[in-house]
C-alpha cells in the first residue's frame, strides 16, 4: 500500500512538471513571434529584408526637376556709338535638346540645359536676371524679374551701347526665387552665370554716328556731282571769273 501511494505521488509530480514545461515553451514561442512582427513601442520596422533603412511612411518624396533650355544670344561686335540687343531665353526642353554654340546673322548663340526644382504647387517661382558689363551702357541695368510657370518660357532683353572702341567682358546672371504660398518665406538659387565678350569697333577711327553723318554728306555730294549739267555750270562760272579779271 505504501509503495502504491509513492508511485501515485511521483506520477502527479511528473505530470505537473510536464504541464509547466509546455506552458513555458508556448509562452516563449508566442512572444518571439510578436516581437518579429512589431518592434518594441508598436512601430513598424524601418529596415528592408536586406538590412538597408527605408524612409518612414508619409514622408514626401522630392519633386522631379524640370528640364529647361537656356539660350543666350549676343552680338560679338558692335560699332562704337551704335546699340544692339542681348537676349536670354529660358524655355521648356521636353526632348533634352541643346542649342550648340553657333553664329547666326552675326550673333553668337549658345545654349545649355538647366534643371529647375518643380515646386510650382507650393511656391511662386520667379526667374531673375542681371547683366553686369562694366564700361558699356546697359539697359535695364537693374535686376529684372519674370514669373515662371509650368510649360511657359521667359525671355530677358538688354540694350547695350558702347561709347568707345575696346573689348568689353561681362556676366549674365540667372537666379530663381521661391516664395512659399502659405508662409511667404523666400529663398534664392543661382542657376547660371554666363560670360559675354563684346568688341566695340569703329570705321577708320570714327565713331558710329560720325561715320553715318559722313556717309550722308558723301551721298549728297555724289548726287550733286552726278547731276547732268554740273560740269557745264562749272565751266560757265570759271569763264565768267576769268573775264572779270
Amino acid at each position: 500500500m505504501r509503495n502504491r501511494n509513492r508511485t501515485l505521488m511521483l506520477a502527479v509530480i511528473f505530470g505537473a512538471i510536464l504541464v509547466c514545461g509546455c506552458f513555458v515553451y508556448f509562452w516563449v514561442a508566442f512572444n518571439k513571434g510578436g516581437s518579429a512582427a512589431t518592434p518594441p513601442g508598436g512601430s513598424e520596422s524601418t529596415e528592408s529584408p536586406s538590412g538597408t533603412a527605408l524612409p518612414p511612411r508619409g514622408t514626401p518624396q522630392p519633386a522631379i526637376p524640370e528640364r529647361r533650355r537656356l539660350t543666350l544670344e549676343f552680338p560679338p561686335q558692335i560699332r562704337a556709338g551704335d546699340s544692339d540687343l542681348v537676349r536670354l531665353t529660358l524655355e521648356v526642353d521636353d526632348l533634352g535638346n541643346l542649342t550648340p554654340t553657333a553664329e547666326i546673322g552675326g550673333n553668337v548663340i549658345g545654349g545649355e540645359v538647366v534643371e529647375i526644382p518643380n515646386l510650382y504647387e507650393t511656391h511662386h517661382v520667379i526667374a531673375e536676371a542681371r547683366f553686369d558689363l562694366a564700361g558699356m551702357e546697359v539697359r535695364p541695368a537693374e535686376l529684372v524679374s519674370e514669373p515662371l510657370s509650368p510649360g511657359n518660357s521667359v525671355t530677358f532683353r538688354w540694350s547695350v551701347r558702347p561709347q568707345e572702341v575696346g573689348v568689353y567682358r561681362g556676366t549674365i546672371w540667372l537666379y530663381l526665387r521661391f516664395v512659399d504660398k502659405q508662409t511667404g518665406e523666400e529663398s534664392q538659387k543661382t542657376v547660371s552665370a554666363q560670360l559675354v565678350e563684346i568688341e566695340a569697333v569703329n570705321f577708320l577711327g570714327l565713331s558710329g554716328e560720325f561715320a553715318r553723318t559722313t556717309g550722308i554728306i558723301g551721298s549728297v555730294v555724289g548726287t550733286i556731282i552726278g547731276f547732268p549739267f554740273f560740269e557745264d555750270i562749272l565751266r560757265f562760272l570759271f569763264k565768267r571769273r576769268n573775264k572779270t579779271k
